[in-house]
């Protein structure tokens, strides 16, 4: 797993994956290099996405 800190949009994304997407966070946590922990922590976080994923550029 990465270790480091990471910027609210890229949490927001990773929880989007999750909530908006459906995968599991199991897999987003594989696919991210986070930990379940941070995923399920960042879910309380940031419980609704802003609409565009997470994306600053959108």
């Amino acid at each position: 797993m990465r270790t480091g800190n990471f910027n609210d949009a890229f949490k927001r994304h990773a929880v989007a994956q999750i909530t908006e997407r459906g995968y599991p966070i199991a897999k987003v946590s594989k696919w991210l290099g986070v930990s379940q922990h941070s995923l399920y922590a960042w879910k309380k976080k940031f419980p609704k996405s802003s609409g565009n994923d997470g994306d600053p550029a959108a």
